[in-house]
């Protein structure tokens, strides 16, 4: 991702919907915006990567893996336009991703935590061969609820690949 893709960020950033269910503060302005992704973009962690998610020749969302270390890292995916939630791209955008972790970087496992309400991502990881590894000790707040966070686990060899 680059600083000519913020616009979709402020795009996706006024759809209150995708914030909750991401964990964005509602109402940011685009000048908040444009800040803290300048951050990301500019100045990214040594042990984050973050990829754009694109369709049709479009940004649509993107793709992280964080706390890259020790042969393990995180795995975040978001999808900005809703009206692709649960079309595959997400799914998609994940495989391409895990490919990078696995082969890429030769990582042995990549964790992912996922709110149990949230069914397009418990799908999503369920899909990709993640296997159950607990839960948080507390619940979050999740689209104005609190919701135990799920997490999983995929080791490099149950991965299948970017196909």
């Amino acid at each position: 991702m680059t600083l000519n893709d913020l616009g979709a960020v402020i795009e996706w950033s006024r759809d209150e919907v995708f914030c909750r269910a991401n964990g964005w503060p509602v109402g940011r302005t685009a000048d908040m915006i444009t800040e803290h992704w300048r951050g990301i973009l500019l100045h990214p962690a040594q042990d984050f990567l973050r990829l754009g998610v694109e369709a049709g020749g479009r940004l649509v969302g993107f793709a992280d893996l964080a706390h890259i270390r020790d042969g393990r890292a995180s795995l975040g995916i978001a999808i900005g336009d809703r009206r692709l939630w649960g079309q595959g791209v997400g799914i998609g955008a994940a495989r391409l991703m895990l490919a990078q972790a696995f082969d890429g970087l030769g990582l042995r496992s990549v964790r992912a935590e996922v709110h149990e309400t949230n069914l397009f991502s418990l799908a999503l990881i369920r899909g990709l061969g993640f296997r159950p590894a607990g839960a948080a000790p507390e619940p979050d707040m999740y689209e104005g609820a609190p919701v135990q966070i799920l997490h999983f686990a995929l080791d490099a060899a149950r991965f299948g690949g970017a196909t």
